[in-house]
C-alpha cells in the first residue's frame, strides 16, 4: 500500500492562508485578540504576507521598502499603524475595531 505524502502543519497553514481569504482573516483576527503577546500579530501578518506572494511582493504593493517590512514584521518589530494597515491592504485584508463587549 502506497502512502500519500504528508505535509507539515506549517505548509498546510501557508496553503490555507494563500488559498482561503476567510481563513486568513480569521487567522489575523485571532492574532489581534492575543493581548498578552503583541508579537503574535506581527508573526501572523508576516506569515500571511509570505503566503500571499512573499515579503518582497507585499512590500512593493504596500509601498514599503522590503528591508523595512522585514524589520517591522520581525518578532521584535515595532511598526507604525500605517505600516500595518498598508500590509493588511496589500494582502487583501483590513484591520478593524470592534466593541470588546
Amino acid at each position: 500500500m502506497k502512502r500519500k505524502p504528508s505535509i507539515s502543519h506549517d505548509e498546510a497553514t501557508i496553503r490555507e492562508l494563500r488559498d482561503n481569504p476567510e481563513f486568513a482573516a480569521e487567522y489575523l483576527r485571532a492574532a489581534l485578540e492575543d493581548n498578552d503577546e503583541p508579537g503574535v500579530l506581527l508573526t501572523a501578518l508576516r506569515r500571511i504576507a509570505e503566503a500571499r506572494g512573499g515579503i518582497a511582493k507585499v512590500a512593493k504593493t504596500a509601498g514599503i521598502q522590503r528591508e523595512s517590512l522585514y524589520r517591522a514584521l520581525s518578532r521584535d518589530g515595532n511598526p507604525r499603524l500605517s505600516t500595518l494597515v498598508a500590509v493588511a491592504k496589500a494582502v487583501g485584508l483590513r484591520l478593524t475595531v470592534e466593541e470588546a463587549g
